[in-house]
């Protein structure tokens, strides 16, 4: 019985740091992808949402945020797809398509 203490004891010591050391690493990563998913000098989401639709009217299907650009799809009142490209520094509208 004993020496089954010490095992245990051994196991908890060893086990302790390594969780430790992947909980920060989960909450180091969790920090990554927050802070780096939208611009940190830049305009919103919401902001580029309502500069696209300023120039189509229409339902937002997508929008996906990389390289400091908003890539915007909407559906036109007329049934027609659009892709908005805008900086996502200064909202300036890149192309659309």
């Amino acid at each position: 019985m004993n020496r089954w203490r010490e095992i245990l004891v051994v196991v908890v010591v060893l086990i302790g740091p390594i969780t430790q050391a992947l909980a920060s690493g989960q909450h180091n990563a969790a920090n990554y992808y927050r802070t780096n998913s939208t611009p940190s000098a830049g305009i919103t989401e919401q902001k580029a949402i309502t500069i696209a639709q300023q120039h189509v009217k229409g339902k937002v299907l997508a929008i996906n945020h990389s390289d400091d650009v908003y890539r915007i799809k909407i559906l036109s009142q007329q049934g027609t797809i659009h892709i908005i490209l805008i900086n996502a520094l200064d909202g300036t509208i890149i192309s659309t398509h």
